[in-house]
């Protein structure tokens, strides 16, 4: 698969999330498989550019190419000037969010919410394509509601203006994250349009994704959610498309060492203080459906140093091999 000049090692992304997909968590999917990832969406507002979440979310030093910025408003002005911004800092392909279907960012007609008005939309996609010399990417739902899924026009217009690839999740914007994600659409994309197009929306196992996969002739995949506590997806869909075999779960003690290695990552990243607090819900997804971990997990919400962290994870993993032997 390949986004302008960049041809990626495999076709299995990591969505932009905000609040998840980090410095530390984009180069720890790498490392276990993803072939590409992209940065938590960066506001186009730009008197946010230099507040200290923007600063985070726009750092991606020592990230390997394509390093791709993901921006986020509904001003087709201000969303060039922040491709031109971001492509100042490094950037090497940008990426318009018109997916997002968080109130705060709907609220003020960005995210998915642009989709309602497809001549926004054009106006959008044709300044900032032309504002830059990098590949532009675009995410989409399926369309503003269920009675109105728009996706294919928005996929054709999007190949006119000019965007290079296209990320689809299989739910409206009203659907949030409720129900399941549907796919006819996206098959309808794929047929309707030649550029590359990744299928996104629960993509929780091999099986789902390779289910996914024949059903729409995607050119890729893009995991978001099905991430979360499980960075060794990307691991296991490679092996699956090269050997056409599924890999077994990582045993405990690997668990407990990309735990470590992740929260360390984090630390580092934010700062003791904050990091602590922003490892928490990382450690909620890692040990989620896992025995015995609903007292840990709850010790582990209240430490306020990387310390007890640490200690109380080595004290569970501990505990777990103890009694496996």
């Amino acid at each position: 698969m390949q986004i302008g000049p960049y041809k990626l090692t495999n076709p299995i992304a990591l969505a932009p999330m905000a609040g998840v997909t980090d410095r530390p968590f984009r180069q720890l999917c790498r490392e276990l498989g993803a072939g590409y990832v992209v940065t938590e969406m960066v506001t186009s507002n730009p008197q946010l550019r230099h507040t200290r979440k923007t600063a985070w979310r726009s750092d991606f030093d020592g990230e390997p190419a394509p390093l791709a910025v993901q921006i986020v408003g509904s001003e087709p002005q201000r969303l060039s000037e922040a491709a031109q911004y971001n492509v100042s800092l490094g950037a090497q392909i940008i990426d318009i969010n018109m997916g997002c279907p968080a109130k705060k960012v709907c609220g003020k007609l960005g995210g998915s919410a642009l989709l309602s008005d497809i001549g926004l939309v054009e106006n959008i996609l044709r300044t900032v394509v032309a504002s830059v010399e990098v590949p532009v990417t675009l995410k989409i739902r399926t369309g503003p509601d269920r009675e109105h899924r728009n996706g294919v026009e928005v996929a054709r217009l999007a190949e006119s203006c000019g965007i290079s690839a296209l990320a689809v999740h299989g739910r409206t914007r009203a659907d949030r994250f409720r129900g399941e994600a549907e796919y006819d659409t996206i098959r309808e994309i794929c047929n309707a349009v030649s550029l590359p197009v990744f299928a996104n929306g629960d993509i929780i196992t091999v099986d789902q994704a390779d289910e996914i996969l024949r059903y729409t002739s995607a050119d890729g995949l893009m995991i978001g959610r099905g991430a979360q506590g499980n960075p060794w997806i990307f691991r296991e869909l490679n092996h699956f498309l090269m050997t056409g075999e599924q890999l077994p779960p990582p045993p405990a003690q690997e668990v407990h060492r990309v735990m470590r290695e992740h929260l360390c990552r984090l630390h580092e990243f934010y700062g003791e203080a904050h990091g602590v607090k922003v490892a928490r819900k990382h450690i909620g997804w890692y040990l989620k459906g896992r025995p015995d971990t609903e007292q840990i997990v709850y010790d582990l919400m209240r430490v306020q140093t990387a310390n007890e962290q640490f200690q109380l994870l080595e004290k569970h993993f501990s505990d777990l091999s103890q009694l496996a032997a």
